[in-house]
């Protein structure tokens, strides 16, 4: 995947607190939230680009089991 994007987003207070409770809930990040919120509306629309790959996995990696199972 290519070099993420910046965009400033201006945002109603209230809907930026409701985005930000929503997110929490969903243990992601506002701006997480609001890049699963918008692909979701786009692969609705149909206009997801083939090309889109997933959202990245962020946080700590999945913990790896050894050969005894620990």
């Amino acid at each position: 995947m290519g070099e993420r994007k910046s965009i400033l987003l201006r945002l109603d207070p209230v809907v930026h607190d409701a985005l930000a409770r929503w997110a929490g809930d969903e243990l992601r990040s506002s701006n997480a939230q609001i890049e699963f919120l918008l692909r979701r509306a786009l692969a609705a629309a149909g206009r997801l680009p083939s090309g889109a790959g997933p959202i990245p996995r962020r946080g700590r990696p999945p913990r790896e089991t050894g050969a005894d199972g620990d």
